[in-house]
């Protein structure tokens, strides 16, 4: 009997996150490994792939091999493309597996910019060093990820009349999920529309609770074939598309700058791959480093119309009791931030059935998404707890 290489996830490792510190994302890297590993059923000795990303840093070397004891590896290397960085991780090690390239690899995300002392504002701060001409751009006063990302809102703002209350729907439905998440760091605070307004503007338009949290943490996932997960002790997340799309937009005013981003390329080839239409998603992890990034992606994957995202959130459809749940964990705007570790955590809780109180009735299909850049890099995740031929 020939074995069924559809790749699978088999195992999810988290460490603890929010302001907890090691002595380096290295350490938070390693005990997500052996975390997920231990729920994997597995051992070092059975991984002949790993694939790692450390985030902002770069301090995850593909050294760790030897730390964990992967002695006979057939597939290692490091992925960075920002925040889409995850999906194709897991795209890469489910098309090694289908390929039989390797049976078990493990894709390894750790991050560690909280520092004791320091505000999480200061996190990221001095990672980037403008070079030439690109130094025009923080001479021009966009000199953070979150302006960049305030001017790509209020483009989308003027052309399709998207509003702060529909920023603030996406914040007070995420925070409603994380008070059902008890890994959530804010999950503890409830928030309404008032309180959004209440806080500070970051970056017209962008607020406060607009941005996302800043965490130190790891998370790692197994990914092996059908046939090997059979034994394991899991329910298999049966991967059944993936893609990812890069949009480099010109400076110019011409650009689709904060009217389209790559999620419109690489959705429909990941539900294309699965043999899926949107209509068929039950529940949708999306990369929300800002309020904005949700509703943009939300049209792009053609969840509705452009412009229209913002009347979606604000119906309540996307949060508890609602019928297209998103961010079912509180994303990262409210729960942790493993940039696109976050949607695919809460995607294989999902799938699974083993979210606790915030899990949802309708898994059939789970859509994940990860962004990268300011808006440059997407990957997509079509999971479920069936597998393709049953359908």
């Amino acid at each position: 009997m020939t074995a069924d290489r559809t790749p699978v996830i088999a195992g999810l490792g988290m460490t603890e996150m929010g302001r907890v510190y090691r002595p380096s994302p290295q350490h938070f890297a390693i005990e997500a490994v052996r975390a997920a590993l231990k729920d994997a059923g597995l051992s070092a000795g059975d991984v002949d792939g790993l694939l790692v990303s450390s985030g902002m840093s770069g301090r995850v070397p593909l050294s760790i091999a030897a730390d964990l004891e992967m002695n006979h590896l057939n597939m290692l290397g490091e992925v960075h493309a920002f925040g889409a960085t995850a999906g194709i991780m897991v795209a890469q090690a489910a098309a090694a597996v289908k390929a039989g390239l390797a049976e078990v690899v493990v894709c390894d995300f750790a991050e560690a910019p909280l520092q004791a002392g320091r505000s999480a504002g200061e996190a990221f701060k001095g990672l980037r060093k403008p070079v030439g001409l690109t130094g025009l751009i923080p001479a021009a006063g966009l000199d953070s990820t979150t302006s960049l990302y305030a001017l790509a809102a209020r483009r989308h703002m003027l052309r399709y009349g998207t509003t702060s209350d529909d920023f603030a729907a996406v914040a007070v439905a995420q925070r409603a999920w994380a008070a059902l998440n008890p890994l959530a760091q804010m999950g503890h605070k409830p928030l309404t529309v008032d309180d959004y307004y209440s806080t500070r503007m970051v970056a017209d338009p962008l607020r406060l609770l607009d941005c996302c949290l800043v965490s130190n943490g790891g998370i790692a996932i197994v990914v092996t074939s059908s046939s090997r997960a059979t034994d394991l002790p899991q329910v298999p997340v049966y991967i059944h598309g993936y893609a990812q799309a890069h949009r480099l937009y010109p400076s110019d005013a011409s650009s689709e700058f904060g009217l389209v981003s790559a999620a419109a390329t690489s959705g429909p080839a990941a539900l294309r791959m699965a043999g899926l239409t949107v209509e068929d998603v039950n529940v949708v992890q999306l990369y929300d480093c800002y309020t904005f990034t949700v509703l943009l992606t939300l049209e792009d994957y053609g969840f509705c119309g452009k412009g229209e995202a913002g009347e979606l959130v604000r119906s309540g459809i996307t949060a508890p009791g609602g019928s297209l749940p998103v961010n079912t964990g509180g994303g990262q705007l409210s729960a942790y931030y493993m940039w696109g570790m976050t949607p695919l955590s809460e995607a294989v809780m999902q799938a699974r059935g083993t979210a606790g109180e915030r899990q949802v009735d309708k898994r059939d299909v789970v859509l994940v998404s990860g962004n990268g850049g300011i808006l440059n890099h997407h990957s997509t995740l079509v999971l479920s707890p069936h597998s393709p031929a049953k359908g």
